[in-house]
C-alpha cells in the first residue's frame, strides 16, 4: 500500500527525475546532432529514434530503481561493489566529457540569444552559467526541482516549429516505419551520434541521483525500499510511468527537430549542419522568423535545464567516489567538495569558451568519451540491478534484463562501429 502522504499527492505531482532527465538529454548540442540528422539524411534516419526510445527509457529505470531501492547514487554502489580503478576511470571521464559538454552548451545558449536580442556572446554565455550556478546553489532543492520541472516545457518550442513546417508525412512515416539502410561511414557515423546522444551517461548518474534527493526531500521518506516493503509497489510504479514518460518525450522532442530539419533543410539541399545556432539560421530564409525565433528560443530553454544536470550529475559521481556530503538539498557549508565540482565543471566549461577549443570538436570528443563509456556503465548497471546483495527483493523482472541487455549490446556495436569508423 502507499503511504498516506503519496495517497494526498496526485501522481503527476510526484513526476520530476524522469521528467527532468529525458528534457535535458534534448541540450544544444543534442539539438545540433538531430539536426544534422535531418539535413543530411532527410527522413531516413528516423527509425533510430523508435529504436531508441525503450531501449532509453529501459536503461533508466534501472538507474532510477537503483537509486530508489539503496538509497545511493551510481557512484556510490561502483564503489561499495567494484575495484577502486573501475570507479575513477569511469568517473573521470565521465567529469571530462561533462565539462567539455558544459563548454558547448554554454557557446551556443550564448550565440542563440545573440541571434535573437543581440549584445556581446561572451556576456550572454556568463550570465547563463552564473544564472545556473545561483539557481543551484541557494535555491533549496524543493524549491529547485520544480524551476526544472518547468523549464522542460521550453521543449515545446520545437513541437510548435513542427506546425509551422510543411510536411510530407506520407512519405515520413514510411520512412520511419521502413527503415533504408546506407552502408557508409558518414551514415554510420551519423547513426551512431544520434544513439550516443540519447543514451549518454551522465543521465545515469543524474537520474539515480535524483531518486535519493527525492527520497530526502519527501517529509517521512527517508527509508530504503526493502525497510518499507508495503511501499514500494507505488514507488516503483512512479518510476516507471515518469521515466516512460521523460524518455518518450525526449524522443518526441528529436523526432520533431529531425522532421523540422528535413522538411526544409534538406528539402532546400542544405546537408551540413555542425551546431544548432546553424540550424536556426538556416531554417531563418526557408521557414520564416516565427520558426527560427522558436527554434532559437528552444536552444536557451534546453540549455538552462541541460547545464545543471551535466554540472550536477559529475559532481554526484565525483563526491560519492570520496564520499563527500553530498546533494543540492544541503547548503553551500555542508558540502563543500559537492558544490566545489559543481562549480568547477561549470566554470570551466565557461572558460573553454575563451579559449581556442573549438566548440563543434568538443562536442565530437564529448560524444566519442561518452560513446565509450557509456557501454561499461550500462553493463555495471545491469549486473547491479540483478544483485540480490545490492537490490535485496527488488532485482529487476527479466523483461526489463532483456531490454536493458539488448540495448547494452547494441550500444557495444555503436561504439565498435565508431572505432571503426574515424
Amino acid at each position: 500500500m502507499s503511504s498516506p502522504q503519496e495517497q494526498k499527492i496526485p501522481l503527476l505531482k510526484r513526476l520530476g527525475p524522469g521528467l527532468i532527465t529525458g528534457a535535458a538529454d534534448d541540450d544544444p548540442s543534442g539539438i545540433a546532432t538531430y539536426s544534422q540528422a535531418g539535413a543530411q539524411y532527410g527522413f531516413g534516419l528516423l527509425w533510430s529514434i523508435l529504436l531508441t526510445t525503450p531501449m532509453m527509457a529501459a536503461i533508466q529505470i534501472v538507474s532510477a530503481r537503483i537509486g530508489r531501492v539503496t538509497g545511493h547514487g551510481l557512484a556510490a554502489n561502483i564503489r561499495d561493489h567494484y575495484p577502486k580503478w573501475l570507479l575513477y576511470s569511469i568517473v573521470s571521464l565521465l567529469l571530462f566529457a561533462n565539462t567539455l559538454n558544459i563548454a558547448a552548451d554554454l557557446a551556443a545558449m550564448g550565440a542563440a540569444t545573440e541571434l535573437l536580442v543581440g549584445g556581446p556572446l561572451a556576456f550572454w554565455t556568463v550570465l547563463f552559467a552564473v544564472l545556473s550556478l545561483g539557481l543551484q546553489i541557494f535555491i533549496p532543492f524543493p524549491r529547485y526541482a520544480p524551476i526544472l520541472k518547468w523549464l522542460t516545457l521550453t521543449l515545446f518550442s520545437y513541437v510548435a516549429t513542427l506546425f509551422v513546417v510543411h510536411v510530407p508525412w506520407e512519405e515520413a512515416m514510411r520512412s520511419a516505419l521502413w527503415p533504408q539502410f546506407e552502408w557508409d561511414t558518414k551514415y554510420t557515423a551519423t547513426l551512431v551520434a544520434v544513439l550516443g546522444t540519447t543514451i549518454s551517461p551522465y543521465l545515469f548518474f543524474w537520474q539515480a541521483s535524483q531518486e535519493v534527493e527525492e527520497q530526502r526531500a519527501a517529509p517521512g521518506e527517508n527509508r530504503l525500499l526493502d525497510h518499507t516493503p508495503e511501499e514500494a509497489k507505488e514507488h516503483l510504479r512512479r518510476i516507471k510511468i515518469d521515466t516512460w514518460l521523460g524518455m518518450t518525450f525526449s524522443n518526441l522532442i528529436a523526432l520533431c527537430i529531425m522532421l523540422t530539419t528535413a522538411a526544409t533543410l534538406n528539402a532546400q539541399g542544405i546537408v551540413t549542419i555542425e551546431t544548432a545556432t546553424q540550424a536556426a539560421l538556416a531554417l531563418r530564409p526557408i521557414a520564416g522568423d516565427f520558426a527560427f525565433a522558436l527554434f532559437t528560443a528552444g536552444i536557451v530553454g534546453t540549455g538552462m535545464l541541460a547545464i545543471p544536470v551535466l554540472a550536477g550529475s559529475a559532481a554526484y559521481a565525483v563526491a560519492e567516489s570520496f564520499r563527500w556530503p553530498i546533494g543540492l538539498g544541503l547548503t553551500l557549508l555542508e558540502a563543500r567538495g559537492f558544490y566545489t565540482i559543481l562549480s568547477g565543471a561549470t566554470l570551466v566549461g565557461v572558460g573553454l569558451g575563451f579559449t581556442s577549443v573549438d566548440p563543434i570538436k568538443a562536442l565530437y570528443w564529448a560524444a566519442v568519451v561518452n560513446g565509450v563509456i557509456a557501454v561499461p556503465i550500462m553493463v555495471v548497471m545491469m549486473l547491479l540491478s540483478a544483485k540480490p546483495a545490492v537490490m535485496g527483493r527488488f532485482v529487476s523482472r527479466p523483461s526489463l534484463r532483456v531490454i536493458g541487455w539488448l540495448s547494452t549490446a547494441i550500444m557495444g556495436a555503436a561504439v565498435i562501429a565508431m572505432f571503426a569508423t574515424l
